[in-house]
């Protein structure tokens, strides 16, 4: 395509990506899957299509998105259940890839047992965006949502591993188990370790990034540097991309002003949202190679693949997560840590019961990461001969991400509320607004202090001023607590004081902007001066909550 072409293409991508979006957050529907649908209709037109380059979605696309994914995570939620997430991201994707390679050998005609290994670590990793999208709309508990965060983190680097072993071995080169766990072993190391590295050299970098933009470009070139640097050296970039991430994410609050932490998130979250439908749009458009090859295989053939590899992926989790919920209990307490404090904490310990194993096994949607992986297989050996059945795995592969991205996302949401599965919200309001009342106490504390040193510098006028709009923002946080104490309800109480209380202020946000405007129409006010007036105006407003139930 020529560069005009080229260009007309994307906008017309983004403007499906924004409309689907807009229809999504109307209908409740998964973005990923309307988007994966679109693709695939536009796919069966005539025009223009995109194939999909293995090697720039996993050196462009992937590290910004598992970046952005691991800065929005908790790494204390993921230390805490750190057990569950490894199981899930390194066990049940090895025992994934296994079964299907061994129903492969044997149950698929003429198919290696390396070749289906290689499919097996390509639709193993959960890509737990459309999950995710729909599970937080929906209230799902902080526990499910933080296991298919922390899952979807790092069963890529696993999966990513064991393919490039599968290769080697159905290509010809010469393979030993105890090679191929070494190799894993290291490239899991190492890429932890850069990883590590890159995010102490973005602390490190402190001192310059209080300017936005300069906190914006490192942040940009962040999840690239990880993973490049941990190619480089050979070991697994996802996994550097990833530590980088929670680490930056942990050490945000401490390490980067106000004004650089609003503009780099929204700056990610428009990364985000551009690259994701992108995405979700170029799965779709790849049914027309998938299906080139298949003529030269019997329908017979074609079934019996596609039923091992989707029955293994559909079967395998919800056994593999009841059977570890069976283990003893000790071994559901999160690694090291006090024992006294793990004691104290029933939700870290207990067991997860049918219904969160029922969201877990639903929220396995595969996705780009799969479609990409298996596209790097090669199109022939070392040999010169073509790769055994590369494209009918190429096919399992996109049914595989076809039935769960589309039939399991589509259905997320129905299933989440006929379970009952819901955050409690009032529990969610009580504990920010007793964070919001301590963090008051604490500047009240400290205009103490400052009064009692006496600094010459500082008015008294002014920490009187300052005690009393404290004071005040205590007592409003003091009586939202009582509210919530009285109320008996999982459902956050609504108080018509408080939301009275918002309208006003959003009224007079409202009046402020309005009368700005009507300056700069009557020229008295720059563009310049309203838009820094104007800032001001929308940082207050964002401090409000967008419904009155959000505490």
């Amino acid at each position: 395509m020529s560069v005009e072409t080229t260009l007309l293409f994307i906008l017309a991508c983004v403007a499906v990506v924004v409309a689907v979006r807009w229809f999504a957050d109307r209908t409740g529907l998964p973005a990923a899957a309307l988007l994966t649908l679109l693709g695939i209709l536009y796919a069966l037109l005539p025009g223009p299509n995109v194939e999909l380059e293995p090697e720039l979605i996993l050196t462009l696309v992937l590290p910004p998105l598992l970046y952005n994914a691991a800065l929005d995570s908790s790494l204390v939620d993921i230390r805490r259940n750190l057990r569950t997430v490894i199981s899930l991201s390194v066990v049940l994707v090895l025992l994934t890839a296994l079964l299907i390679g061994v129903g492969f050998h044997y149950l698929v005609a003429g198919a290696t047992l390396a070749a289906g290994v290689a499919l097996g670590a390509a639709v193993a990793p959960p890509d737990p965006v459309a999950a995710l999208a729909v599970g937080k709309k929906v209230g799902l508990p902080r526990n499910i949502v933080t296991l298919v965060q922390g899952e979807g983190l790092l069963n890529d680097a696993t999966a990513l591993t064991l393919l490039s072993v599968a290769i080697s071995a159905a290509v010809g080169q010469e393979f030993s188990f105890s090679a191929a766990v070494g190799e894993f072993v290291i490239s899991a190391a190492g890429g932890v370790i850069a990883g590590i590295v890159v995010a102490y050299a973005v602390r490190a970098a402190r001192p310059i990034q209080h300017d936005p933009l300069i906190a914006n470009a490192v942040s940009l070139a962040t999840p690239f540097v990880a993973y490049l640097a941990a190619e480089r050296v050979h070991v697994s970039g996802v996994l550097a991309v990833v530590v980088a991430g929670l680490i930056v994410g942990h050490d945000a609050p401490r390490l980067s002003s106000g004004a650089s932490r609003l503009q780099v998130s929204a700056v990610w979250r428009l990364v985000d949202f551009l690259l994701e439908g992108l995405v979700f749009l170029l799965i779709g458009q790849q049914l027309p190679w998938v299906i080139e090859g298949l003529s030269e295989y019997e329908t017979s053939t074609i079934v019996i693949a596609v039923a091992v590899s989707t029955g293994v992926v559909l079967l395998l989790r919800p056994l593999f997560l009841v059977l570890t919920q069976m283990l003893p209990r000790s071994m559901h307490a999160r690694l090291g840590g006090d024992p006294a404090a793990e004691q104290s904490n029933s939700e870290r310990e207990r067991r997860l019961d049918g219904k969160e194993i029922t969201a877990l096994t639903w929220s396995g949607t595969r996705g780009v990461i799969t479609l990409a992986a298996v596209f790097t297989i090669p199109h022939h050996t070392d040999a010169g001969l073509p790769f055994p059945d590369r494209d009918l795995l190429l096919f399992c592969a996109f049914v595989v991400v076809l039935v769960t991205l589309v039939g399991q996302g589509i259905t997320f949401a129905p299933l989440v509320r006929m379970l009952g599965l819901k955050a409690n919200e009032a529990d969610k309001v009580r504990l920010r607004n007793e964070a919001r009342s301590a963090s008051v106490q604490a500047a009240l504390d400290r205009l103490d202090e400052i009064h009692l040193q006496r600094h010459d510098h500082v008015e008294d006028q002014a920490i009187e001023t300052m005690r009393k709009q404290l004071d005040s923002r205590l007592e409003r946080y003091r009586r939202r607590l009582d509210l919530l104490e009285q109320s008996d309800s999982d459902e956050v109480p609504v108080s018509p004081q408080y939301e009275a209380a918002l309208k006003v202020r959003r009224s007079v946000i409202d009046a402020q902007r309005e009368e700005l405007l009507r300056w700069r129409d009557a020229g008295r006010l720059s563009d310049e001066g309203m838009r820094v007036l104007e800032r001001e105006l929308d940082h207050e407003e964002r401090l409000l909550p967008d419904r009155p139930r959000d505490g």
